[in-house]
C-alpha cells in the first residue's frame, strides 16, 4: 500500500505514456497516472484518446471532475443525442452513479481526471464488469511501469 505523502509532483511530458486496457477502451486510448490518494480513495490520470476512440460503458461509483485540455468529448451520446459535448478548454463534473453508456471522441483530445471512487465498467446487459478505484489503478501502472 501506498504511503501517506505531504506532497508529489509529476512532471508530465517525462511519464511514457501506457495503454489504457482494451477491455475499458476502444481506438487506442493511452493514460498516465499522475496521482493515488489512498486516505481520499482517488486517482488522477491524464488520457491521451485518438481520433473515433471510445470509453467502454461505466458507472461513476463516486463523483469526478475533468479538463479536457485539447480536443471534443462527447459523452452520454453528446449534445445531440441529450448527453453533453465538451470542447477544450472545457471543465465537467461527473455524479456520483452517473452512467455513461459510451464516452467517444470524433478528434484527437486530451483530458486531465481525477475520480473520487471507482468507475464500474459494466456488460452490455448492465452486469459489473470490472470495478476501477486508486488500488487497481495503482497496480495497473505499476505493472506497466515495471
Amino acid at each position: 500500500m501506498k504511503n501517506r505523502i505531504e506532497e508529489e509532483y509529476v512532471q508530465i511530458d517525462s511519464v511514457d505514456w501506457q495503454p489504457f486496457p482494451e477491455d475499458f477502451s476502444d481506438g487506442g486510448i493511452r493514460w498516465k497516472l499522475l496521482h493515488v490518494s489512498p486516505e481520499l480513495g482517488s486517482w488522477t490520470a491524464i488520457f491521451d484518446c485518438p481520433k473515433n476512440s471510445s470509453f467502454a460503458s461505466h458507472i461513476h461509483v463516486g463523483p469526478g471532475e475533468y479538463l479536457l485540455t485539447k480536443g471534443k468529448m462527447e459523452v452520454r451520446g453528446g449534445k445531440d443525442d441529450g448527453g453533453s459535448t465538451a470542447n477544450a478548454l472545457g471543465y465537467g463534473y461527473e455524479s456520483c452513479n452517473a452512467f455513461h453508456d459510451k464516452t467517444f471522441f470524433p478528434v484527437d483530445s486530451e483530458f486531465y481526471m481525477t475520480f473520487i471512487g471507482p468507475l464500474q465498467f459494466v456488460n452490455d446487459d448492465g452486469s459489473p464488469k470490472a470495478v476501477v478505484g486508486w488500488e487497481q489503478a495503482d497496480a495497473l501502472w505499476s505493472s506497466q511501469n515495471a
